[in-house]
């Protein structure tokens, strides 16, 4: 089995798409960094929408997203790469344009943006990694994807940062922060259609036996959507126990999301890398172990009462993320290396597909187990997700 035992910045930077590309995906991170995080602030605060109107309003346009899915696949599987990506970040343009245009009050058109900008959010995913997959192969391909996760976290944490300097300015700042969004979309999609990379599906599917079917993936796309909840815990689950359950400040939820940021953005490609000397679903069985682990390790954590309870469960949170950055190089490297060339496309879609579905309804999930108690969140998501990782490894 071929491994990449080094990390070569001038290969990887090549078979993530180039340096043009890699620059696309920093403006784009940026401005998705600048928005996302206070796109329910915006709806409050600007168009004077009610909290829950305004959440509903972002839910249903990040699972209306998803239906346009099977439409994004077919478009990839007909040779399409740089020009998938490039839509999927133009059309935030024009999210941000009716988000920018809706008056105080109108949830409708508010709606509307959230849709635009939730299409955007969910085909990119599956675009870039297309795109990777048509310039990269074997391990440097999942380094590649690996590098692409690092790059996005770096640029999604810097603009989460910058908007949060700027909140001082209130709603003028929020509009701005818009504004500022739209332009960095803009300019990513034209750098990422510059790089004009196509496949030939034609000769993809001749290579790759057309007469033998796709695979279905079922347990793999099943397992990933309890897989995908790990993504949730330390902004979802994480503060809600450590602020409402275990009445500990709220600045340990910021340190562990600081250090999830961190972690992820210095170690996605060096672990990724260190995992390519074995098989890509032992890899991905093996984060579901240790993401697993991670749940039971909160379990025991939140026990310690308030004095040392916090303190544990950032520790355990390492844990965690460890098993998050194991899952984030190896899920989709998977699918990729699992997918015939010429049916590449409906296969990153069905697995983003299962992806956006798991982090949509994990809010839920953990916010109805919450209040029943740390066996029944802890217990409930470790039983599932040592499940998911036993269909993975059969």
């Amino acid at each position: 089995m071929a491994t990449t035992t080094r990390i070569r910045p001038r290969a990887l930077l090549r078979a993530s798409g180039g340096p043009r590309y890699a620059v696309a995906l920093a403006v784009d991170a940026l401005g998705t960094g600048l928005l996302r995080p206070f796109l329910l602030l915006y709806g409050v605060t600007v168009l004077r929408l009610s909290a829950p109107v305004t959440g509903t309003a972002m839910t249903a346009g990040a699972i209306a997203g998803l239906v346009c899915m099977p439409a994004v696949g077919r478009w990839l599987d007909r040779g399409a790469r740089s020009t998938v990506v490039a839509a999927s970040m133009l059309v935030r343009v024009l999210g941000v344009a009716l988000l920018l245009a809706t008056p105080a009050g109108h949830v409708w058109l508010f709606a509307a943006a959230a849709l635009f900008l939730g299409i955007g959010n969910q085909a990119w995913p599956a675009a870039h990694a297309a795109l990777v997959a048509t310039v990269a192969h074997g391990r440097e391909r999942d380094a590649a994807l690996a590098g692409g996760r690092s790059l996005r976290n770096a640029g999604l944490g810097a603009g989460g940062l910058l908007a949060t300097a700027c909140l001082a300015g209130g709603t003028t700042a929020l509009q701005a922060l818009a504004g500022v969004t739209g332009l960095a979309y803009l300019a990513a999609a034209a750098l990422a259609w510059s790089v004009h990379v196509h496949a030939h599906p034609a000769a993809a599917a001749a290579k790759d036996n057309d007469d033998e079917p796709a695979p279905r993936m079922r347990a793999l796309l099943a397992a990933n959507v309890i897989y995908v909840f790990c993504l949730n815990v330390t902004e979802v689950a994480l503060p809600l126990v450590l602020v409402t359950q275990m009445h500990a400040s709220p600045v340990w939820s910021a340190a562990i999301f600081v250090a999830n940021t961190v972690m992820v953005v210095t170690l996605q490609v060096p672990v990724t890398v260190l995992m390519s000397r074995f098989p890509r679903r032992s890899v991905l069985a093996f984060a579901g172990v240790v993401v697993t682990a991670s749940y039971l390790g909160f379990f025991a954590a939140t026990s310690l009462g308030h004095g040392w309870g916090a303190p544990a469960v950032a520790a355990v949170s390492v844990i965690s993320t460890l098993g998050e950055i194991i899952y984030a190089g190896s899920a989709t490297a998977l699918v990729t290396a699992l997918a015939p060339a010429h049916v590449l496309g409906r296969a990153l879609t069905r697995f983003q597909l299962s992806t956006g579905f798991g982090l949509a309804v994990s809010p839920a999930v953990i916010t109805a187990l919450a209040p029943h108690g740390p066996a029944a969140l802890w217990g409930s998501l470790a039983a599932a997700t040592l499940l998911s990782a036993s269909a993975v490894a059969r």
